[in-house]
């Protein structure tokens, strides 16, 4: 397995189905069927992939993309100067395979010069939140309300990066 930036158009769409595939696999259960089928598409996917290919890391098996990590400076004004984790994926087929921590590692690794990274998770996502939790991640109390097809809760996270330095 190896962890490598995002480059071709090949990877692209590499990601853009585990991108797909993996909300369809992790939100089954969360969100509304409707919109997972007919809103957050394989094309939407596709087309999020090849207008926004920076900042992102892939997780490559056997010449297929399986997981994907995308990262960059956050926008939240309570926290200036912080970096974000705004996505982590891997496909189901591919879990406890070490490979989510490794792009994890990959991700905060080129986030290293912020202090604090960040993440939204959704509520009742138990598997991402456990995952990030061994991580170092903790809640922070802060929360929003987002449409995902209907209004569903998402979690702030933070991590300290000298905990990793320490850890």
């Amino acid at each position: 397995m190896m962890i490598k930036p995002l480059e071709t158009k090949s990877e692209m769409l590499g990601k853009a189905y585990v991108h797909w595939k993996s909300w369809q696999e992790a939100y089954a259960d969360l969100l509304p069927q409707e919109f997972l089928k007919n809103t957050y598409t394989l094309e939407r996917c596709q087309d999020w992939a090849v207008r926004y290919p920076q900042n992102i890391l892939i997780a490559v098996m056997d010449d297929k993309v399986v997981g994907f990590a995308c990262y960059g400076s956050s926008s939240q004004e309570d926290l200036p100067g912080a970096g974000e984790l705004y996505a982590l994926y891997v496909l189901a087929d591919y879990y406890d395979q070490k490979i989510g921590y490794q792009l994890m590692q990959a991700a905060l690794e080129k986030l290293q010069s912020y202090e604090t990274v960040t993440l939204w998770i959704l509520e009742g996502n138990a598997r991402a939140i456990a995952f990030y939790e061994k991580v170092g991640f903790r809640f922070d109390g802060v929360k929003k309300t987002v449409n995902l097809g209907a209004e569903r809760t998402e979690y702030r996270m933070i991590f300290k990066q000298k905990e990793r330095e320490n850890g």
